[in-house]
């Protein structure tokens, strides 16, 4: 989503108000967000979940009483109880943190946020991102889920896939009651795209407004497991970027598949 690093207006609701209608969510999103990320401070938990800092710092305490949470200093770390969540077989931690350096240095570079994505079945996840610390920025996508014919790094993955294969992930009989059933004609339409260019660019498909550009991570072995991309705002796309930004993602994609374990 489209962020602006702008004071809010002084007719919002209270602070307060605002802070206990979105407390019953704000917990899990957090430990969610705590575990993607690995750690975290007081004003980097507020910004993230939009409420004061206060509340960030009452949520991050039951965190830590509860063991999903420990602190440090200033910082709070991944708990016990998600840190043995985070090594389990799925390989997730290693992926983030191989990722990470890759991710911090493609943001530096562009001034843009870049993400990290994995697919599962017709969803892709964001695991993590940095956000560019420009006032007008694509951010708060860490932990969200869409589906994954509508994100520039769900279509790079599903570029990774036969046909066949890609149309049966969207067979009438797969999918859930209430769940988006899309024109396979025009998904494949974009996978060919994405596995023509070599990687995707999604204008606008999940979000109005924004422009991501999206790299399959291959590990040691070749298997797709992940997609590294940069996000921005379309108003400040220019078709001169493509190039540089894909050699960049491309080449950070080759050395984060290189230190993964098959």
């Amino acid at each position: 989503m489209l962020k602006h690093g702008l004071a809010r207006s002084s007719n919002k609701r209270p602070t307060a108000l605002r802070d206990r209608q979105r407390r019953p969510c704000a917990a899990p999103r957090l430990a969610s967000l705590l575990q993607l990320e690995g750690r975290t401070t007081v004003s980097d938990a507020a910004a993230r979940l939009g409420v004061a800092p206060s509340t960030a710092h009452r949520l991050l305490a039951m965190l830590v009483y509860r063991d999903f949470a420990v602190r440090d200093t200033r910082e709070y770390r991944v708990g016990p109880l998600l840190a043995a969540v985070d090594h389990a077989p799925s390989g997730t931690a290693e992926l983030r943190e191989a990722a990470r350096p890759h991710m911090e240095r493609l943001m530096e570079r562009f001034g843009e946020t870049t993400t990290l994505t994995v697919r599962s079945g017709r969803t892709a996840r964001f695991l993590a991102e940095v956000e560019c610390g420009r006032s007008l920025r694509v951010g708060h996508r860490a932990g969200m889920v869409f589906p994954a014919h509508r994100t520039s790094g769900g279509l790079a993955l599903l570029a990774e896939l036969p046909d066949d294969e890609v149309a049966a992930l969207y067979a009438p009989d797969r999918l859930t009651r209430g769940e988006e059933a899309p024109d396979v004609a025009t998904v494949l339409q974009h996978v060919h795209a994405a596995r023509d260019q070599g990687f995707a660019l999604n204008n606008g498909l999940s979000e109005r407004g924004i422009l991501p550009l999206g790299h399959a991570i291959r590990d040691a072995g070749g298997t797709p497991v992940a997609s590294i991309g940069i996000a921005m705002p379309a108003s400040r796309f220019e078709p001169s970027m493509v190039r540089p930004m894909v050699a960049e993602l491309r080449q950070a994609a080759r050395e984060i598949g290189g230190q993964l374990e098959t």
